[in-house]
């Protein structure tokens, strides 16, 4: 059973109707309690960084996190901005992130010269840069669907687990024992992001 935490940033419908597409049990809570005692655990978010760290100390979330994903060892994955929160902290902010991930989150810069636009959105090919949970394949593309301005900066090359192309690679998933992570929204991405889902819905 996978529990998506409903902390009133993200886009918790679109996530529910494609576990249940997908034939994932799922469940949508905002209670410490469950969030702390779940199997499996999803963190949406899309707005801003300071936004979502707030939302989640109001709602006394972040020990419940904290309790199951580092003293329990459960499964997380982090969606866009969810994977952000995962980091030490955010250009975008002056809160702490959960401190998961050696990595900060720094705001896209554009190449000169480039016709790059931040924010970066839109489709996207995506490479593996090692095999994972949520990448079996190394040498398979795939294409998912962006809306960022702001991207994941890890200190140690093996957290990295996906890039992207803008203008240069950068890191668009996270891999470190029980957290994931992914920058593109898996929910907007069709075939593709059916098949990460399931596969993190079959840990």
């Amino acid at each position: 059973m996978i529990t998506i935490v409903d902390y009133g940033v993200g886009n918790i419908g679109a996530l529910e109707n494609m576990f249940d597409f997908l034939g994932v049990d799922c469940t949508v809570s905002n209670r410490p309690e469950d969030v702390g005692n779940a199997d499996k655990l999803l963190l949406p978010g899309v707005g801003a960084f300071d936004t979502a760290v707030n939302a989640l100390n109001r709602q006394n979330l972040i020990p419940a996190l904290n309790y199951a994903v580092c003293r329990r060892k459960r499964p997380i994955l982090g969606v866009c901005l969810g994977m952000q929160l995962l980091c030490r902290g955010s250009q975008e902010g002056d809160l702490p992130g959960l401190g998961w991930i050696d990595a900060d989150v720094r705001r896209l810069e554009v190449p000169s010269g480039s016709k790059l636009k931040v924010p970066h959105i839109g489709w996207a090919d995506v490479r593996p840069i090692r095999e994972t949970n949520l990448f079996p394949k190394i040498h398979s593309m795939e294409r998912f669907y962006f809306v960022h301005s702001y991207h994941v900066c890890c200190d140690r090359p093996n957290d990295v687990a996906a890039v992207v192309d803008f203008g240069r690679e950068i890191c668009c998933s996270v891999s470190a024992g029980n957290i994931y992570g992914v920058q593109f929204h898996p929910e907007k991405s069709h075939r593709f992001g059916m098949r990460l889902l399931k596969a993190f819905g079959d840990l």
